[in-house]
């Protein structure tokens, strides 16, 4: 019991920071979308460094980078893990916090979707019907209002392709395998620093000291939910794990919609409800998987899926 509480406290700390994201990144929305992820990614590294030098890990970076295998699975994942960040953070930016929201919303089915693709499973009765109610909530959404909700499919795909890569990779902790995907990410944030400079100009650091510390905290605030995360993990069952998952799109959610007082016509209102409605399928379904399991001393397997970094 100890440790169940011990790992809810880690996982309901990891998913309310990351609900918290989207005020963050609206606090410094004075600043280039494009220049503040390569900043966030230069910054993850350097707090990565500190822990992995501070724990001794440097070797097991070190056994990453030897084997081509798995490195080159970590360069994949890296590219998606940036493509993901950047696309969250250009939908805060601009103002498209609610899209963000029903994005990270869909990525569960995205990810049970992916399941059949890549590993050919089957998907349960309930599964299916959250998988359609959802597909056609979304489409009938973008075909009313008039505009594909490509923010939301964006981080959905993104995120969920990152899952596929990382269920062929094992053995390698979370903060061995951030600070590689970093360590690839770093010369593409900086090759995107110069493209900034160049046609825009940087221009993070010319609004003041605050917005300065922001920008330069935001690899702290990356890694922390990403350490509490790790240990929630090997605490608690994964069904507790796909429970706690939802409080971040709630969070932004309500962020988006009663604080930046973002409007959500009906079109967009009937993709949400169609969203949440699947949701509960797959809620539905996850609760009898849970309650057909053999032996509960299996609930307690380490997390192998993908970690959500965003």
């Amino acid at each position: 019991m100890k440790e169940t509480r011990a790992g809810l406290g880690d996982g309901i700390g990891a998913y309310l920071l990351w609900g918290t994201f989207p005020l963050f990144f609206t606090l410094i929305a004075v600043a280039n979308p494009f220049e503040v992820v390569s900043w966030r990614v230069i910054t993850t590294l350097i707090v990565c460094a500190l822990i992995v030098t501070v724990t001794r890990r440097w070797d097991r970076i070190v056994s990453v980078l030897r084997a081509p295998k798995t490195f080159g699975l970590f360069a994949l994942s890296s590219i998606l893990l940036y493509a993901n960040w950047q696309i969250f953070v250009l939908g805060v930016i601009t103002g498209h916090v609610l899209e963000t929201a029903l994005g990270y919303f869909i990525n569960p089915l995205f990810t049970i979707l992916f399941g059949v693709i890549f590993w050919r499973e089957k998907l349960s009765r309930l599964q299916w019907v959250a998988v359609i109610i959802a597909g056609a909530g979304v489409l009938f959404s973008a075909i009313s209002y008039g505009r594909v909700p490509w923010i939301a499919l964006g981080l959905a795909v993104t995120f969920g392709l990152y899952g596929v890569v990382h269920q062929r990779i094992e053995h390698v902790d979370g903060v061995t395998g951030l600070t590689v995907e970093t360590l690839v990410s770093v010369p593409i944030g900086l090759v995107q620093l110069a493209v900034v400079a160049s046609v825009a100009g940087l221009s993070a650091f010319a609004h003041g000291g605050v917005i300065t510390s922001l920008v330069l905290v935001s690899g702290l605030l990356t890694a922390i939910p990403l350490i509490l995360f790790g240990e929630a993990a090997r605490r608690l069952p994964l069904t507790y794990i796909g429970f706690l998952q939802f409080l971040t799109p709630i969070l932004g959610f309500i962020f988006g919609f009663f604080v930046m007082g973002e409007e959500l016509p009906l079109a967009r209102w009937i993709g949400f409800i169609a969203v949440w409605i699947a949701l509960m399928f797959l809620i539905a379904d996850m609760v009898v998987r849970l309650r057909r399991a053999p032996d509960p001393g299996t609930a307690h397997q380490p997390h192998t899926g993908p970690i959500p970094l965003d």
